[in-house]
């Protein structure tokens, strides 16, 4: 189920989703200081490859909070409300809410995303 449904994600939106994510780490990369935050751009271009099957746990220390605060008041706000704004969006059907769900842990790491590791989750048969 979750190759399906990360087939679907990728053609309903997923792969332009990664493409802008993608872009927007290359962009915060072109200067020093913003390296950091390119990196978390990559994490969420990766992420929005393939959501399904994949947990966001959080973490970090000091470092990471100070990094999450600054991410937060130039960056992370505006992600999180388009992420659950689109999450919301697709939750109106029932086919969509697999993938407003997604969009909502997309929000949380758009929150919070230095320190938080993203995991694949274990199927036991």
């Amino acid at each position: 189920m979750t190759l399906l449904g990360n087939l679907l994600w990728l053609i309903f939106g997923g792969l332009l989703s990664a493409f802008g994510w993608f872009v927007s780490g290359l962009i915060w990369c072109v200067t020093v200081v913003g390296i950091p935050w390119g990196l978390q751009c990559f994490k969420f271009a990766k992420l929005s490859l393939a959501p399904f099957g994949k947990d966001v746990v959080p973490g970090g220390g000091a470092p990471s909070l100070i990094a999450n605060v600054v991410w937060l008041l130039i960056s992370g706000i505006p992600m999180a409300l388009d992420h659950v704004l689109t999450g919301l969006t697709l939750c109106l059907t029932i086919v969509g809410i697999p993938f407003g769900m997604q969009h909502f842990k997309l929000a949380s790491l758009a929150l919070s995303p230095f320190g938080a590791e993203v995991r694949t989750l274990r199927r036991v048969f």
